[in-house]
């Protein structure tokens, strides 16, 4: 019987990982529909994607699955031939990564949970067979150019903060399930007019779009395959890009660059940037804006602090470390955490 999880250290996986000589395909795809025993789902699906050397991270629950990954280029076809013959995902969109190297992942981790997207949902009456209509990059486009159309963002602030299309509407919280009722607030009394949802590849925004329509909301639509297949659909039909800056990708990459705009600045020192970090102290781990001066100054650290940190012997580390809650450890706009060095945003 195949090993249902990996058993290797993630410092061998990474070693194998750029060792590699083939390329990979990162690859990201959702969908919402019934699976009525998830871990045998979860099983079945690990043991067939193991056999083909897919990295990445998977979430099954009963109502769908949701999977970023990487795929041996040689294995794709009968990675895409598998997955199709599972009924339900027959023909399900693929979004192919726009600006990819291929080491995304060094390792696939396939989870069960409650719901693929947590969405704080309790009323029993809340369907995902009533959601807004799609939209493609050419529709996205035209509706963005009408007069009266609503534009609302539903990722956190850390993914917009570097990237997101003109003039669209921030929901000021870094958790989806917080968002959900913030944007029916932020709407209220404009429920007959056209709104377009959109988030990194599609899951988000399609079940808000639904959240929408329950509340009562007339004329939503939202981005078919978010960001990433609007970015492709841009490259592919020759359109101008509406979104600016960089997509935040939740991988090894932390981001993609969809157009040259840089509309973020360091976390340190405030110079126009948008590349991501996390701190280099394994206590912290903060996820932080940080540019090349700050990188070499911190030594890849948020702050003085870490970096006098990271240079302590190893057991002086872990002791510090010993009983520390790091909680959400991302810079975001509801919940910003200051470290010494680091700047306060306005």
């Amino acid at each position: 019987m195949a090993v249902l999880h990996n058993r290797v250290s993630a410092e061998e996986l990474k070693k194998r990982l750029y060792e590699e000589k083939e390329p990979r395909t990162t690859v990201s795809f959702y969908h919402y529909f019934e699976i009525q025993n998830p871990l045998d789902f979860r099983n079945e699906l690990y043991k067939q994607l193991e056999a083909l050397k897919v990295f990445g991270r998977i979430y099954v629950a009963k109502e769908g699955i949701n999977a970023q990954i990487s795929v041996p280029q040689s294995h794709y076809e009968t990675f895409k031939n598998y997955l199709y013959s599972i009924e339900p995902l027959n023909g399900v969109r693929l979004n192919i990564a726009v600006d990819d190297d291929g080491k995304s992942f060094w390792v696939l981790k396939i989870k069960v949970r409650d719901k693929i997207v947590a969405d704080g949902i309790t009323d029993e009456t809340f369907s995902m067979q009533r959601k807004g209509r799609y939209v493609n990059a050419a529709q996205m486009n035209e509706l963005l150019q009408r007069g009266g159309t609503i534009v609302v963002d539903m990722r956190n602030h850390y993914e917009y903060e570097v990237g997101h299309f003109a003039n669209a509407l921030e929901v000021p919280s870094d958790t989806f399930r917080d968002q959900l009722p913030m944007a029916v607030e932020m709407l209220k009394g404009k429920e007959s007019e056209n709104i377009i949802m959109y988030c990194t590849g599609g899951i988000r925004c399609e079940k808000a779009s639904a959240y929408l329509l329950h509340k009562g909301f007339k004329n939503v639509y939202h981005l078919e395959g978010g960001i990433i297949n609007y970015a492709r659909q841009v490259k592919e039909q020759q359109l101008k890009s509406e979104f600016i800056g960089k997509n935040f990708v939740f991988d090894n990459r932390l981001g993609e660059r969809i157009t040259d705009d840089v509309i973020a600045r360091c976390h340190q020192c405030g110079k126009q940037c948008d590349t991501h970090v996390n701190c280099k102290n394994d206590g912290c781990h903060l996820l932080f804006i940080q540019c090349e001066e700050c990188a070499e100054k911190y030594a890849g650290c948020c702050s003085v602090e870490c970096k006098d940190t990271i240079h302590m012997p190893v057991e002086r580390q872990k002791e510090i470390r010993k009983g520390i809650d790091k909680g959400q450890n991302i810079f975001n706009k509801s919940k910003v955490r200051l470290r010494p060095g680091l700047r306060e945003k306005s």
